[in-house]
């Protein structure tokens, strides 16, 4: 026996399922909006593939091998250590696989398969035409640094440390910023006038010089630069989701939400982050972009990653350094200039969608 229903209950509007999830008319929307703006669209599709690819840097640019099969053994160099005495060498030390000694040991009893790009992305080359810095051929297709080392390997490793970084940064960054606007605007009082007074003069401090100040006591690396910036880039969003908060705690439905006893953790939850969270979204591709920036300007004035690792901002120093070798600011330049263009127009696509005055066509 079901139970009757009311005329005054409201109806539940449902959308079709994707991959399980059941999707709303307004996410539907947002969504046609989103497809409907075409350079959005493309750049999030490049953007996805570039970024995919340098997840994969190790198997498409790499002085090891991704497999050898050498005497009934099949070894994968790129995952494991494998000795040189496993090829009939005479050395316990990693094998060097651009060695013509070890290749023709490999090749004597095995076969062996190499990455698209068979150059690391720390050891020099061995093949060069001429002193390094070499420009572009059949072998170094964007050339070589000062330090014979491969631009292509380099770029695709910088390519996935500055996105991976922009959007680790970005996230870590933006709960923390969220979190804060959320308990500022919905709690007010002296909280909000003891946090809105201390961001004030947490934002007035000049970011880059404290970075470099701050950058120059440790030896930096990845997860150091991260905590360091993540110091600095957290209020961003403080401001925005507060005003949305302040905003959403006075309509109706929070209210009575209030007066049927709903606990202030369920209606921040449920009523007023969603709320925030739309003028939060369109915001976080401009925030990745300052983060890869940011990034970027370290690594170029020497203060960010450790000497040797590869980045965009080591590469355009290198081409600051190296006028006679335009070959590698180029590639920096273009390199980043895509990047940015890319997450600027995902961006506005974003917006754009989220925006409750655009019709979809």
């Amino acid at each position: 026996m079901t139970a009757p229903t009311s005329k005054f209950m409201a109806p539940q509007i449902v959308g079709p399922k994707f991959m399980g999830i059941r999707i709303s008319p307004v996410t539907r929307r947002r969504l046609s909006l989103f497809r409907q703006n075409g350079r959005a669209y493309w750049s999030l599709v490049i953007f996805l593939i570039l970024f995919v690819l340098s997840l994969f840097a190790d198997f498409l640019a790499n002085d090891k091998p991704v497999v050898v099969v050498y005497d009934g053994h099949v070894y994968f160099p790129i995952v494991e250590f494998v000795p040189e005495t496993a090829y009939g060498g005479y050395f316990e030390t990693e094998a060097v696989y651009d060695d013509p000694v070890v290749r023709a040991l490999i090749d004597a009893k095995g076969w062996y398969v190499m990455p698209p790009i068979p150059y690391g992305n720390g050891r020099p080359a061995l093949d060069l035409s001429g002193p390094a810095p070499t420009p572009p051929d059949a072998n170094h297709w964007l050339g070589t640094d000062d330090e014979a080392r491969d631009v292509g390997a380099r770029l695709i490793y910088g390519y996935r440390i500055s996105i991976l970084f922009g959007l680790a940064l970005t996230l870590v960054s933006s709960v923390i910023g969220v979190t804060s606007g959320l308990f500022q605007g919905y709690f007010g009082g002296l909280l909000d006038l003891f946090g809105q007074r201390f961001i004030e003069i947490w934002s007035s401090m000049p970011t880059l010089f404290l970075l470099i100040i701050l950058a120059s006591f440790v030896e930096p690396n990845f997860w150091w630069l991260l905590g360091l910036m993540m110091l600095f880039s957290w209020p961003t969003l403080v401001g925005l989701v507060r005003a949305e908060t302040l905003r959403a705690r006075n309509l109706d439905y929070v209210k009575a939400s209030k007066a049927l006893g709903v606990t202030d953790g369920t209606i921040i939850r449920r009523h007023i982050l969603p709320n925030a969270m739309i003028a939060t979204i369109t915001f976080l591709p401009f925030i990745a972009t300052g983060s890869v920036t940011t990034l970027t300007a370290l690594d170029f004035l020497g203060f960010g990653l450790p000497p040797g690792s590869a980045s965009l901002g080591e590469l355009l120093k290198q081409g600051k350094e190296n006028l006679q070798a335009p070959w590698l600011a180029l590639t920096g330049f273009f390199t980043i200039a895509i990047m940015l263009t890319l997450l600027v127009f995902i961006g506005e696509g974003v917006r754009d969608a989220f925006d409750p005055r655009k019709k979809v066509t």
